[in-house]
């Protein structure tokens, strides 16, 4: 293999993981917000599929990818609201509340994608004006939004650590009460942080299904949002460590996608679960201590009620 050959694979490489890990980096950046807030969320991967569902039957209906974009940021929003509503107007268990958000989006897509569309929960395949489209690079798939995600990082960077919102965020994920008694009101900081969160999501979802791909499928997202938290302890709940993380997944990925049908002297050809397994593994190896110490927020998972 020449120099140019190397290169060229390396390159090659590179963009492709930067394709797969544009959906974990935007629902990364998204659930930092919400996570510095004292909210934590487990309803990433429901958010995500949700709006990857309304995307792509938006697009699929309107031959519009905008307009999919649109609906599946509003579905995410949706979602976002029901969390917070659960969970900051109504004090609920954090982590029931978004174990229910997938459940209820795992379900409903399917529901709904077979009464609207007879395929069986899909969408018809996305053509045309239904997609968005590469900008530059044909072969390389950079479409708007993965500039998006990558802009997203260094944006939320400056506005957590910055500006006022930012520095209000941090302070109610360690001390609501410091907060409240400052004269700011600590569910309305919350419910804008959860807002971010779903906005973000709504763009990863509908990535998914009109960007990297042209529909949806079934439980399409398989499990990214889970991921996209895990980038987030493995960060340290800050965005360019949560950034490299979300290269890292998405690296793996794309090497266990070109080991498929690979033959290992000794070991004959590499399984094909045991590829697609490679990045939840690291999943479980990072959070099962190799990242050393990660401390969240102290607020994470409580539940804020003002003193009267």
């Amino acid at each position: 293999m020449s120099i140019d050959d190397v290169a060229s694979l390396i390159l090659l490489t590179l963009a492709a993981t930067l394709r797969v890990a544009t959906p974990l980096v935007l629902a990364a950046m998204g659930g930092l917000f919400s996570e510095k807030s004292g909210i934590i969320d487990v309803g990433l991967e429901g958010k995500m599929l949700m709006a990857a569902f309304f995307a792509a039957a938006t697009a699929a209906v309107t031959d519009s990818a905008w307009l999919g974009l649109l609906a599946g940021i509003v579905a995410a929003e949706a979602l976002a609201l029901l969390h917070g509503f659960a969970c900051i107007t109504w004090r609920g268990n954090q982590v029931v509340s978004g174990v229910a958000i997938n459940i209820l989006a795992a379900g409903l897509t399917v529901v709904l994608g077979t009464a609207w569309f007879n395929r069986g929960g899909q969408t018809p395949a996305l053509e045309g004006a239904g997609r968005l489209r590469p900008l530059f690079l044909p072969g390389a798939g950079d479409n708007i939004l993965v500039y998006v995600a990558l802009l997203s990082v260094p944006l939320t960077w400056w506005i957590i650590e910055r500006t006022r919102f930012g520095l209000r965020l941090r302070a109610v994920g360690e001390m609501p009460l410091a907060v409240d008694t400052a004269g700011i009101s600590v569910p309305w900081l919350r419910y804008r942080a959860v807002l971010l969160c779903g906005l973000f999501s709504g763009l990863a979802g509908a990535y998914l299904s009109i960007a990297e791909n042209a529909e949806f499928s079934r439980d399409m997202t398989a499990g990214q949002g889970f991921i996209a938290l895990a980038a987030i302890i493995f960060g340290k709940w800050r965005p360019f460590p949560a950034f490299g993380a979300c290269l890292l997944f998405g690296l793996l990925d794309e090497v266990a996608i070109r080991l498929q049908g690979v033959r290992v002297p000794g070991v004959g050809e590499v399984p094909v679960q045991l590829i697609q397994a490679l990045p939840y593994l690291l999943t479980v190896f990072l959070l099962a201590g190799l990242i050393g110490r990660a401390v969240a927020p102290k607020a994470a998972g409580v539940a804020y009620e003002k003193e009267r």
